[in-house]
């Protein structure tokens, strides 16, 4: 089944995030060493990225989820086609 953005907001409302969108990455952007001061729960739906948490990388794609705690350092790299993934902050 194919994702559906309404049922991953609800969803997340549900967890206690506030606020839920959308983000689009170029082809090949690069996003180096940052943090963030929210917590994020984020569902990949195009494209791919590697997210590097504590020197550990992981390839995510199309069906993928990952969270990340506030204030916690990591990057991102997208891959040729760039990357889509729906994120919900609190």
């Amino acid at each position: 089944m194919p994702p559906d953005f309404s049922r991953f907001r609800d969803e997340a409302l549900a967890r206690g995030y506030t606020e839920v969108l959308e983000r689009r990455w170029e082809p090949g952007a690069v996003a180096p060493d940052h943090t963030h001061p929210f917590d994020a729960s984020a569902l990949v739906v195009q494209g791919e990225l590697w997210l590097t948490v504590a020197g550990q990388t992981r390839h995510l794609r199309p069906g993928d989820r990952f969270e990340l705690a506030a204030e916690v350092p990591h990057d991102e790299r997208y891959g040729d086609a760039g990357a889509t993934y729906w994120v919900a902050r609190r």
